[in-house]
């Protein structure tokens, strides 16, 4: 009698090449979310690049205001999802479309690449004038969408916590960012 070739796989063999798949995912996957940090955060500090930028200009168009109160002021005048434009009257202090809507909407619901950001213009001088600010980020969910924090004030340089361990913005104050041991000035 002929023996009959055998056709397929044996249970063994696909027992083997799923362990092989299991063991190259389990070294991938760490590596991807590492990854996805490492772009959260350096979006997180463009963001805050961008509104120092923004809060500059602000107070160069609208002298008699100072740094723009929030980002809602510096970008479309509303928060909403989905992100508004600018108002069809064109830009004013009070919607000055300096920001794009997704920036102007990363305050607490609305987080821009897994971090809220925020920003508060304040009167130091004893004037109606707003005359400084400070910007923060920080991650939704600490080690998943991101590790540091950062700051910016209007000296304009981004400023990074690297021993965070919290979630959410870090609520600062302006001299918090400026003078704080924690938040160092970025190499860049």
């Amino acid at each position: 009698m002929r023996k009959l070739k055998q056709k397929g796989f044996s249970l063994i063999e696909l027992l083997i090449v799923v362990a092989i798949i299991l063991i190259i995912a389990a070294i991938a996957i760490p590596n991807l979310i590492r990854a996805k940090i490492s772009a959260n955060q350096a979006s997180a500090a463009s963001a805050i690049r961008t509104i120092g930028t923004a809060q500059v200009q602000f107070q160069s168009n609208y002298p008699t205001v100072g740094y723009a109160a929030t980002e809602v002021i510096l970008g479309t005048g509303t928060a909403s999802n989905p992100v508004t434009v600018c108002p069809a009257a064109g830009a004013s202090f009070k919607a000055a479309c300096l920001i794009d809507g997704a920036l102007t909407a990363a305050r607490a619901t609305l987080p821009k690449s897994g971090y809220f950001i925020d920003t508060t213009g304040a009167a130091a001088g004893g004037t109606a004038v707003l005359d400084v600010y400070e910007t923060e980020a920080g991650p939704t969910t600490f080690d998943r969408t991101g590790v540091n924090a950062f700051c910016g004030v209007e000296d304009g340089v981004v400023r990074a916590d690297t021993t965070n361990k919290n979630s959410g913005l870090p609520g600062l104050t302006h001299d918090a960012c400026n003078t704080s041991g924690t938040f160092l000035p970025m190499n860049n």
